[in-house]
């Protein structure tokens, strides 16, 4: 048979599928094609290890590069946050210092503003007074100069006027209208005080004698004048006249009269009805009220007093008016001595004051002129 087998070989021609596609399991060559099969696998598999581990290596590398990359911005943004936060914490400062000066500022000029109209207000009440003193006295000079020309005009030498020559007069008619002339009008006192005046020979004299210790006392105050009553010339006066002459019986009121005519920020004014024409009408019918507010005692009240800019008004009587004009005219006085507009000789000046202290004892003593 295996004869039969190798002529057949040798007979028989070589087809092509000698060489199979897929060998049979018996034949030699398989083995060697499962090997090289297997070798190729591997060279594979170690070549896409490869690769991965390359991928993987370098995709670490991105990893850390890349946080490194974020960590340097997070450091810049870190620094850049804390520059702001400094910046704004300055710029806070400078806006809570803006704010307080401008709020002092603020302060200032609203005080400023205030201080201007007090002041403003007082020298307005000053003025206001100094006006009103210098109409009345206006009006006292008219009425005197009235009553002078009535006298001229009347008085001819073919007809004198007996009131304007007493001596004229026989001595009973005389004491006669002596006597009577004390319930006269206004008008006839005026008249009879002009006449007084105007006579050659006053009916009274009086007789002056300086003081030493008075005298040297004000001498040493007008070589530097002050207003500051630790000195021996306004403490004596305080202690004598000033203060006696506005001690009144509500203490407490009295006090704050006493420091306002010393900051000459008191202001007097008359009441309403004063401006109405002066008739004789009764206490109701004045408009005042009728009690006294220095005093308390029960008086028709024809002015008012206000302390500073305090608004409120305080009705006082005619002597107590009298009492503070007294003192008021006595600072008013002293105060012009002291700014340099009295210009006169110091013995002058001394009378002066030597008069307003006397019109100060008898205000205080309760004398006061009939106009009040």
């Amino acid at each position: 048979s295996q004869a039969s087998f190798e002529e057949d070989s040798q007979t028989q021609p070589v087809v092509g599928h000698w060489k199979t596609l897929m060998p049979s399991k018996g034949s030699r060559e398989e083995p060697e094609t499962g090997c090289q099969d297997a070798g190729g696998v591997d060279e594979t598999q170690a070549t896409e290890q490869l690769n991965v581990s390359r991928l993987r290596s370098s995709s670490v590398e991105i990893r850390e590069k890349g946080s490194e990359f974020l960590k340097e911005e997070l450091q810049k943004a870190q620094k850049e946050l804390k520059l702001k936060d400094k910046e704004c914490e300055r710029l806070s400062k400078v806006r809570e210092q803006l704010e307080q000066e401008l709020e002092e500022l603020t302060a200032s000029l609203f005080e400023e503003a205030h201080k201007m109209v007090r002041e403003a207000n007082t020298k307005q009440a000053a003025s206001e007074k100094q006006l009103k003193e210098a109409r009345g006295k206006i009006d006292m000079l008219q009425a005197e100069v009235t009553a002078l020309k009535t006298l001229v005009i009347t008085s001819t030498p073919s007809s004198p006027n007996r009131e304007l020559h007493p001596q004229l007069q026989s001595p009973s008619k005389a004491v006669f209208r002596k006597g009577h002339g004390r319930n006269k009008s206004t008008s006839s006192a005026m008249v009879s005080a002009a006449s007084q005046n105007v006579t050659p020979e006053p009916v009274s004299r009086e007789c002056k004698e300086v003081d030493s210790i008075l005298f040297s006392e004000f001498q040493a105050w007008k070589e530097s004048p002050t207003l500051d009553k630790s000195c021996s010339f306004l403490d004596r006066i305080y202690r004598e006249d000033v203060g006696p002459c506005l001690d009144f019986t509500k203490q407490e009121l009295s006090e704050l009269v006493r420091v306002a005519v010393e900051q000459n920020t008191l202001t007097i004014e008359p009441v309403a009805s004063q401006t109405l024409p002066v008739v004789k009408v009764s206490a109701e019918e004045c408009g005042g009220p009728k009690k006294c507010a220095l005093s308390g005692l029960p008086r028709t009240c024809k002015h008012r007093i206000m302390l500073g800019d305090s608004g409120n008004y305080y009705y006082i009587s005619p002597s107590c008016r009298a009492r503070i004009t007294a003192v008021c005219n006595f600072f008013t006085y002293i105060r012009y001595i002291q700014q340099g507009l009295v210009r006169q000789d110091v013995e002058l000046m001394y009378w002066e004051v030597m008069r307003l202290r006397r019109e100060m004892s008898l205000a205080k003593l309760g004398f006061y002129p009939s106009e009040m």
